[in-house]
C-alpha cells in the first residue's frame, strides 16, 4: 500500500473512531485502581503503575470522544487525584450524567472546579463525604438543572441540612444501602417540597433516641416515615424482614463493602434512571 493510501486509511479510522454517536457515554464502571488503605490522608496509596495507566486511558477516550461525552461513570475504587479530574472535567463540558470515582484524593477545592465545569449537570451519583456543603452549593451556583441525587454513604443530618440549603429543586434522591439517620431523613421530606422519588431501600435507618436510651435501628415503614413520604410520586423501602440485602447492609453498618457481593450489584437501584 503506498505512503498516501496509508494515510487516507489512518485518517478515515480516526474519523470513525470519534464519531459522536460512539462517545455519549464514557463507561469505566469495570476499571479499578491498584491500591492499599493506610493510616494517614488520604487514607490510600495507589500503585504508580496504576495511577499512570489510568492517565493514559483518559487521555486516549477523552481526545477520542472530542467534548461529546454526556454520561460519565467511574468505578467507585477507582482512585483519581486533582489533575486527572480536572484533565477529565475540562474535556468533557457537556456531562449531563456523573457517577463520580472515590475522592480521597480529590481536594474538594478541586471538586468544585470540576463542577463549574459541567453546567448541564442533572445526575450524579456520589460517596459520602465530610463537608457536603461546598460541593451542593457549587452545584446550586454552577448546574441550573440539577434534580437527580444518589449518594451511597452515611447519610445525616450535615448532608440533609446542605440538600435543603442548597438544593431546594432536587426531585429525586436514593439513598440505597447507605446508613440513613431518621432525623436527617425527616428533614428532607419536611423541607424539600419539589422532591418526587425517594428509594430508601436496604437502607440502615438509625433513630438516636436522648441519654440514657439508646439508638436504634427502626422499620422503614414507621409511620412518621410512611406519614411525610405519602406526598412522593414515588416512595421505595423494604418490608421484607428477612432481606439478605438488608442483612448486608446492617452487616456493613451501611457502608457496603462491594467487594464481598455479586459483581456489579453496586450499579443496582430501584429509581431506574439512576442505574447502571
Amino acid at each position: 500500500m503506498e505512503e498516501g493510501s496509508v494515510s487516507t486509511v489512518q485518517s478515515s479510522w480516526r474519523s470513525a473512531a470519534c464519531d459522536p454517536i460512539l462517545w455519549n457515554t464514557l463507561d469505566l464502571s469495570t476499571v479499578e485502581s491498584n491500591f492499599i488503605k493506610i493510616p494517614q490522608e488520604p487514607y490510600v496509596y495507589v500503585h504508580a503503575r496504576s495511577h499512570k495507566t489510568l492517565t493514559r486511558l483518559l487521555k486516549i477516550s477523552l481526545s477520542l470522544s472530542t467534548g461529546c461525552i454526556t454520561n460519565l461513570i467511574f468505578h467507585y475504587n477507582l482512585y483519581f487525584n486533582d489533575e486527572q479530574l480536572n484533565y477529565t472535567a475540562q474535556r468533557s463540558p457537556r456531562v449531563r450524567r456523573l457517577v463520580m470515582p472515590a475522592w480521597n484524593r480529590i481536594k474538594i477545592a478541586a471538586i468544585c472546579r470540576a463542577i463549574r465545569r459541567w453546567p448541564e449537570l442533572v445526575s450524579m451519583t456520589m460517596p459520602s463525604i465530610t463537608e457536603p456543603s461546598y460541593v451542593m452549593e457549587e452545584i446550586s451556583l454552577s448546574c441550573q438543572n440539577f434534580s437527580q441525587l444518589k449518594i451511597m454513604g452515611p447519610f445525616g443530618m450535615i448532608f440533609a441540612s446542605s440538600l435543603t440549603t442548597y438544593l431546594p429543586g432536587l426531585k429525586v434522591l436514593s439513598l440505597q444501602f447507605s446508613l440513613v439517620y431518621k432525623d436527617a431523613l425527616v428533614h428532607i421530606l419536611d423541607d424539600l417540597p419539589q422532591l418526587e422519588v425517594l428509594n430508601i431501600s436496604h437502607c440502615v435507618l438509625l433513630e438516636i433516641n436522648p441519654p440514657p436510651f439508646p439508638r436504634r435501628i427502626i422499620k422503614h415503614t414507621h409511620p412518621v416515615i410512611l406519614s411525610k413520604a405519602s406526598r412522593l410520586r414515588e416512595f421505595y423501602y423494604c418490608t421484607n424482614e428477612f432481606c439478605i440485602m438488608c442483612q448486608r447492609a446492617r452487616n456493613d453498618e451501611g457502608l457496603m463493602r462491594w467487594y464481598k457481593y455479586e459483581e456489579g450489584l453496586w450499579k443496582s437501584d430501584a429509581v431506574k434512571c439512576l442505574a447502571l
